[in-house]
């Protein structure tokens, strides 16, 4: 695991002059890689690295070259079929001068080019130079695993593992991108192309880029479209032992390091099925309040550790430290993120970290397999749906205009489509709501407008397959997947995530929707597969999440008063009507609503804009 900078094309100034623009590009991301550093610069290239040693400790350093020179890698991620990869390669006359798993996609490269892509198996993000064509050639994986961002500045191509890489080059403006906050305060995430800053994008997931005389072309080579089989064509015996059979497989080959691998643990039953199937031996677990809590996981982490005879290592988080830690999460973060559980994986991460640099996590598993509560909808809105449309219509525009009772949002969202009512897991703010709330210039484009490319791309399935999908290209990629390598990369850790495998995937999307989500349980079949080898009450669990206590949190006066001077401040006011933000906090602590979650949106973007925007430089908070 690492972290690569760089640009190509015409930069002024003398060699000298590149690599120290490039040597500042690469200082600012240290933490991906803080083994060795490395640096190619040539007159129209300059590639800069920063390792984390995983394999082959001793020869891995990058940038790499092919036999001859003329073809460049930086690469950040691992390649978990490298050897069979490699063996291929060498029948074919290839000529590998070590044993890291970055000369497998050089060498793939010159032998199959972009079909390269096709057959690696793991998580990645990489630029190769090909000095013979004077082309770049950059990817990244399936699933959007590891991180990439890219701009083009003055006629050249800028790019980086994280955007603070990017900042650095010279003449590249902090300016905001008030469209990116605009989708933010529904999404929760940043969620276009375009990052919160102004001609700075990301490369989505499965992915590749071409850059030739000047010229950017964008190709999508996967596209993780759900295929479920008919219910009738499989039993439910056959497909949960087949289940068995692939998280063993894939957690087996997530396993290889030439360094000690541990795993991290939560309640939940994703991260307990992979500590039961690692063989590894240290866990790691956060928690918050008292052990007897909803809050608070480290008591199941210790129980479950001890009945399968492994270690748990635990923390628990008092309110000061998780709010005075949130200034440098959003550094780390790069843009704002109000996912709350990105500070508790920040202090997971820092524990996992003071031991060793590899840890296996439990991302993926519901987005492949059901498991998320909302999948049930199309289940539970069923029965109501057969109403006519136009009834169920009426009956939502007169629920709308009441207060708030048991039943209101059924009957709200069950006059709606799928496509009409889910955006995926986080849908904070309406379109009526933030166009109160921002006074920036608006685009009004409404989250569902935003979605609806995807679901056309996945007309015919199931409703439940297609959340699966729109949470696959959305949700994951733009919080469970960043913070999980923004949080871990912190801490110059590398964070695994096994049900997050192509061959896993390749298995999940056929599973019959029924066997993924039905009236007894979210991710059926996989539940059942892990009460084989789990206590029964943690295969049946209910999905939570990453527990953090920040409603209880805002109605103590210390945090609420913090919060408050925030939501009061020179920039709440231009960017917010902060009459709006102070029912919101006021609300809250008076118990009227739950508006935690839009509380926290703001404050952690307000934080995340004194560090990115208002600062005269980018530096770690103290």
């Amino acid at each position: 695991m690492c972290g690569f900078s760089g640009f190509i094309g015409e930069t002024e100034g003398d060699g000298e002059t590149r690599k120290a623009v490039l040597k500042k590009m690469m200082d600012k991301i240290a933490h991906r890689g803080p083994d060795s550093e490395g640096m190619f610069v040539d007159d129209k290239a300059a590639l800069g690295f920063r390792r984390l040693s995983i394999i082959d400790l001793d020869n891995g350093s990058q940038p790499m070259f092919n036999e001859t020179g003329d073809v460049a890698i930086v690469f950040n991620g691992e390649i978990y079929n490298h050897l069979d990869i490699r063996k291929e390669l060498i029948e074919k006359g290839h000529v590998f001068a070590n044993n890291a798993d970055t000369e497998a996609i050089i060498h793939g490269y010159e032998e199959y080019g972009v079909d390269i892509l096709y057959k690696l198996r793991g998580m990645f993000a990489f630029v190769i130079y090909d000095m013979k064509r004077d082309l770049l050639f950059a990817a990244r994986d399936y699933f959007g695993i590891k991180p990439f961002y890219y701009s083009i500045q003055d006629k050249n191509l800028i790019f980086s593992s994280e955007i603070k890489g990017i900042l650095e080059f010279p003449n590249v403006k902090r300016q905001l991108n008030e469209e990116a906050l605009e989708q933010y305060l529904s999404f929760q995430y940043s969620v276009l192309p375009e990052t919160f800053f102004k001609g700075i994008y990301k490369l989505p997931a499965g992915h590749y880029m071409m850059y030739s005389e000047g010229k950017l072309k964008l190709v999508r080579y996967f596209n993780p479209l759900m295929e479920p089989r008919k219910e009738t064509d499989k039993p439910l015996e056959e497909t949960i032992s087949e289940v068995e059979a692939i998280v063993h497989e894939t957690v087996d080959a997530h396993m290889i390091a030439d360094v000690e691998v541990g795993s991290l643990l939560s309640s939940g039953v994703d991260s307990s099925y992979v500590v039961s199937e690692f063989p590894g031996n240290k866990t790691f677990t956060v928690g918050f309040l008292d052990k007897n809590s909803k809050y608070n996981e480290i008591g199941y982490a210790e129980g479950l550790t001890k009945e399968l005879n492994k270690e748990n290592y635990s923390k628990n988080i008092s309110g000061d430290e998780y709010f005075d830690v949130i200034p440098k999460v959003m550094y780390y973060m790069d843009e704002p993120l109000a996912d709350p559980a990105c500070i508790a994986l920040y202090f997971v991460d820092q524990l996992a970290s003071s031991q060793l640099k590899v840890v296996l996590s439990g991302e993926g598993a519901d987005e492949f397999f059901g498991g998320y509560n909302i999948y049930h909808e199309p289940i539970s809105l069923k029965g109501y749906q057969r109403i006519p449309r136009f009834l169920r219509k009426a009956l939502a525009a007169v629920a709308k205009k009441l207060p708030d009772f048991k039943g209101r949002n059924f009957i709200i969202r069950g006059s709606r489509t799928v496509e009409e009512r889910f955006i995926g897991n986080a849908n904070l703010f309406s379109v009526e709501e933030r166009e109160r709330l921002l006074k920036t210039k608006l685009t009004h484009l409404k989250p569902a407008e935003l979605v609806k490319p995807f679901y056309d791309q996945c007309k015919g399935l199931n409703d439940i397959a297609k959340m699966q999908y729109i949470d696959i290209n959305f949700w994951l990629q733009g919080d469970i997947l960043l913070k999980a390598d923004k949080m871990s990369m912190a801490h110059s850790l590398e964070s695994r995530v096994p049900f997050l495998d192509i061959n896993v995937f390749d298995y999940a999307k056929k599973i019959p929707v029924d066997y993924r989500c039905n009236d007894k349980a979210t991710k059926y079949a996989f539940r059942i597969a892990a009460k084989r080898h789990l206590p029964e009450a943690t295969a049946n669990k209910k999905k939570l999440g990453f527990p953090v206590p920040i409603r209880v949190w805002l109605k103590e006066e210390k945090y609420f008063n913090k919060v408050k001077e925030a939501f009061t401040g020179e920039t709440a006011k231009k960017y917010f009507d902060t009459e709006i933000l102070a029912g919101l906090l006021n609300d809250h602590k008076a118990g009227k609503a739950d508006n935690s979650r839009k509380i926290w949106t703001i404050y952690v973007f307000l934080i995340w804009h004194k560090i990115y925007i208002e600062a005269e430089s980018v530096e770690i908070p103290a």
